[in-house]
């Protein structure tokens, strides 16, 4: 069953975060509500919480999972970027985007793209996952919380833990979130390529 955690959109909870930030370094499965839409989450490394997220969204092995970052700093430490591409996402974040780049070393092979060395980064503009990330100390491993036939992402933290229930070991609620996903831009060729579009405004990429 999973723990339910009402928490402050504005002024999150500190001892909130925290329970949540222990149970993900512990190797609990998270939903979570972001600038775009809720997410699923675990902590960087998890191979258990890689497979969970791929059985319940039926994802296969080319899926690009996304490294959820506190700030440039920190994404900067998982993908490689020349001086043009830093400018572009600099200007851009915190916001709704997700930006595919060539993995470094500090990435595991299982979250890179299998032919590409490809992985996705992106820092969000929300007040509750900025919290957890900075309590955290290191990305989340996320998933949009996209269900099989569904064609929008599950948008209420009450609905997830009804639904979700005996598949996550914990979700955030902290009232209403986007609906939907972010704008997701591939930098991997040197040159923006817009590959889905959703909550960023992806005229600067085009």
């Amino acid at each position: 069953m999973a723990k339910y955690f009402d928490v402050h959109p504005d002024n999150p909870q500190p001892r909130s975060i925290a329970q949540v930030a222990d149970s993900v370094r512990s190797g609990a499965l998270i939903a979570y509500p972001t600038d775009s839409c809720y997410a699923l989450g675990c902590r960087l490394g998890s191979r258990d919480g890689i497979d969970r997220i791929r059985s319940i969204r039926q994802l296969d092995n080319r899926h690009h999972f996304t490294l959820v970052c506190q700030d440039f700093a920190q994404l900067g430490q998982f993908v490689q970027i020349d001086n043009d591409v830093f400018r572009a996402i600099k200007a851009s974040t915190p916001g709704s985007y997700t930006f595919i780049l060539p993995a470094t070393r500090e990435v595991p092979r299982m979250l890179q793209h299998p032919k590409k060395k490809t992985v996705g980064v992106r820092i969000p503009d929300h007040v509750v996952t900025q919290a957890l990330l900075t309590e955290l100390g290191e990305p989340l491993l996320s998933s949009t919380l996209l269900l099989p036939g569904e064609e929008e992402p599950m948008t209420q933290g009450w609905e997830i833990k009804d639904r979700l229930d005996h598949v996550v070991d914990a979700v955030i609620d902290s009232g209403d979130c986007g609906t939907e996903p972010t704008t997701v831009v591939d930098f991997s060729g040197g040159e923006a390529a817009i590959v889905r579009y959703g909550a960023g405004d992806p005229e600067r990429f085009e």
